[in-house]
């Protein structure tokens, strides 16, 4: 059963494919939704809500923990492909439901999923994130928890994590995409 699109979701459209800031964003994007809204900046109350809720989840969970960070990487436990595989499985029933049903955001507007080619950028990206996990014990999701439990020396993380964002941008034109 296909539905008509409304007036707004062809706008919304039609917005998304004039933007061509849009379309070089969205090359480092798996989705990303253009908001036309603006809105007083009390609205942005319910994410930090929700980041803190996050990040007390990450804390109860141990996958901020350095230990069980390790544990994956040396193949000693399953703790932490447990959650990731939950995090993939949730994710991917959340995209069906979201593509199926047509569910739009709080403030109704349309999700659009833009479809993006693999390249050998996404392996050798990766693998440098994946050094880097295994190397400090921090992935950039849970870095503010673990610098909010009291590990101070993830800012030396976090400050690497910036600089690494710096230096792909400043040479982003001349790396293989």
């Amino acid at each position: 059963m296909e539905l008509k699109e409304s007036k707004q979701e062809v706008k919304h459209h039609e917005f998304l494919t004039e933007n061509t800031d849009f379309e070089v964003r969205s090359l480092d994007a798996v989705c990303f939704n253009e908001s036309e809204l603006n809105h007083p900046w009390w609205y942005n109350l319910k994410y930090v809500i929700a980041g803190l809720l996050f990040g007390i989840i990450l804390v109860k969970a141990e996958v901020i923990s350095w230990f069980r960070i390790q544990e994956m990487f040396r193949l000693q436990s399953f703790h932490m492909y447990g959650v990731i595989g939950s995090a993939v499985l949730v994710g991917i029933v959340s995209v069906w439901i979201i593509k199926k049903f047509k569910i739009k955001t709080i403030y109704n507007e349309p999700v659009e999923f833009v479809n993006k080619k693999f390249n050998k950028g996404n392996i050798i990206g990766g693998l440098l994130f994946g050094f880097g996990w295994a190397i400090t014990g921090a992935c950039p999701g849970p870095l503010f928890a673990q610098i909010g439990t009291g590990a101070s020396i993830i800012i030396v993380t976090l400050l690497s994590a910036i600089a690494g964002t710096w230096v792909y941008g400043k040479f982003r034109d001349k790396l293989p995409h």
